[in-house]
């Protein structure tokens, strides 16, 4: 009873000094303030992507054309065209940024991003395959799905035969597969034609220029995953003091781990197939968030969320509208703002 007892106190305290490390979460103004100004930016993303273009739209033209008062040339262009692919640069860059969180604590790296464990490999070999036989678009989604699938089981399965816990054998059979997939991508642009090698080349480094509507079930998955990482948020805290502390402090670090490897596999799934292989995303947002909200994931997940999504919204207008009629693949726009961020943020720490 006694230990008992004092296991609870050393875990409260514990929670209590995570939460306020080098962080505001005991401030509920400040965390208030913090999250009203990510949504703030997250709504004034959407809206500019949906205004700035080839064709402007102004913002009373817009609400108009949100409202339905408006049915002309504009409101075809903001529903078929800038719509699906703000949405669907939203979502994406929320799950990469979900993803990297998750990373991050997973593998105790500070350099982990959502495409360390070559699962993004695996989606884009499958990808590149489908577009080299000229599959049709709409099956291109399911096939780097699938692609992402066997990637993401084979690097669990290599890696649980290679030790049975700890960090390293999971990081060193990504890496190595990783580098397998990346042979066999090299392989296919070698033996694709001159058209075929430029499609390949623009999903590589990420391409919202083909974006249909983001799903239901995208957006399902953002949700399920986002509350998921979140409840389990003191065991991620957990975890980053180490697999034995966090055991010993109560938290079930096998079955913690599993669900974080899961659901990181699967949203750099649904991503990667959503836009192709975008950069930066997952390995600047955790760390800028965490700047702002400290350690405590119960509140770098959900800011992270919002400021992925906003970044690669952002991003995404840039590539449309930086070379106007030309578009750019939005990778190559969010490497440009990732290395210096990413240099500063490395200077300042």
């Amino acid at each position: 009873m006694h230990f008992a007892m004092t296991l609870k106190k050393r875990n409260r305290i514990l929670d209590n000094s995570l939460t306020k490390k080098k962080t505001m979460p005991g401030n509920p103004a400040k965390t208030f303030l913090l999250f009203f100004s990510l949504l703030t930016i997250a709504l004034t993303s959407v809206m500019l992507s949906l205004q700035l273009g080839s064709i402007h739209i102004s913002t009373e033209q817009l609400w108009q054309i949100l409202n339905g008062s408006d049915h002309g040339m504009e409101a075809r262009i903001v529903s078929e065209l800038r719509w699906p692919r703000t949405a669907t640069a939203f979502v994406t860059g929320s799950l990469l940024a979900l993803s990297g969180v998750l990373m991050q604590v997973l593998l105790r790296n500070p350099l982990a991003d959502p495409y360390i464990l070559g699962i993004s490999g695996g989606a884009a070999t499958a990808a590149l395959f489908a577009i080299s036989i000229g599959i049709s678009s709409i099956w291109l989604q399911p096939v780097t799905l699938a692609g992402a699938a066997i990637a993401m089981l084979l690097v669990y399965f290599f890696a649980r035969l290679g030790a049975r816990q700890g960090n390293s054998p999971l990081l060193l059979t990504g890496v190595i597969l990783a580098a397998g997939w990346g042979a066999l991508i090299n392989l296919l642009l070698i033996l694709a034609d001159n058209h075929t090698v430029h499609a390949m080349l623009f999903w590589l480094m990420g391409d919202l220029s083909y974006a249909d509507r983001v799903q239901s079930w995208h957006l399902l998955l953002l949700i399920f995953a986002g509350v998921i990482a979140w409840w389990f948020g003191r065991d991620l805290n957990l975890l980053l003091l180490g697999e034995a502390k966090a055991f010993t402090l109560g938290s079930p670090v096998k079955r913690v781990r599993i669900i974080a490897y899961s659901l990181a596999a699967m949203c750099t799934a649904t991503a990667v197939s959503l836009a192709g292989t975008v950069g930066f995303i997952g390995l600047i947002i955790p760390h800028m968030m965490r700047k702002l909200t400290g350690s405590d994931h119960r509140l770098l997940i959900p800011a992270s969320v919002l400021a992925g999504g906003s970044l690669l919204t952002i991003a995404d207008m840039g590539a449309r509208t930086f070379m106007s009629p030309q578009q750019l693949p939005v990778g190559v726009i969010t490497a440009m703002l990732g290395v210096p961020i990413f240099l500063y943020l490395l200077i300042r720490r």
